[in-house]
This record gives C-alpha cells, structure tokens and sequence, in this order.
C-alpha cells in the first residue's frame, strides 16, 4: 500500500493515524516535497478520474484565476496538479491494483479490512 499525501495536511494525519492504530503497513509519499510525475497522475486519473481528484474546496483552487476555474478541463486540471500538488485531494492510496481517494473511516474499514 502506497498513500500519497502532504504531511501536514489534517485529512493525511487521520488517515495515517487510522493506518497505524491498525497495523497497516504502507509507504508514505509526499508529493508536495517529493513531487509527482505525470505518468502517475494520468494513472490516478484514468482509476478516479481528473473530477474526483481536483480539490475544488480548497485555498489553492481559490487562489486560481476565475477564468482558470471556469474552463477547467482534464488537460488543463492535469497540469495545474503537477504544478500545484496541493490541489490534489488527499490522500490518494494506491492498494491491490485500485486507486482510492479522500480519507472516510467507514469507506476504509471496508476497503482495507484484509491489508
């Protein structure tokens, strides 16, 4: 298992927290400090879709010009994510072959349950 994610990010935390509280082992990947390439991206796009991954509720998507906001599409959103990865919603894991995004405790329960 692979969770990418920022640090400091409170969605991150939890989800880490809610990983180690149960034993769970993954690899942690900071993409705001290790950066993230575009063929993982496109990856993570085709599994979740460019929508999903688009944090729309944060500052960085605020600070974007209106005009970027209003005409975003799936090239222009992949290339605002490379960067500015911070815009990603977090965390992205990648398990078993399958792209899983946003933390939600009941959602993992279920997902992870036999990692």
């Amino acid at each position: 298992m692979k969770l990418y994610g920022i640090k400091n990010c409170d969605t991150v935390k939890k989800a880490r927290k809610w990983l180690d509280d149960r034993n769970i082992a993954y690899d942690f990947h900071d993409f705001k400090k290790e950066g993230l390439d575009s063929e993982r991206l496109t990856q993570w796009e085709q599994a979740a879709g460019w929508e999903t991954l688009l944090n729309r509720r944060g500052t960085t998507w605020r600070k974007l010009p209106d005009d970027v906001r209003d005409t975003i599409g799936a090239q222009s959103a992949h290339q605002i994510m490379l960067d500015n990865p911070s815009i990603i919603k977090r965390p992205v894991v990648e398990h078993d072959g399958s792209v899983s995004v946003g933390f939600k405790d009941d959602d993992w329960a279920q997902k992870f349950a036999d990692a």
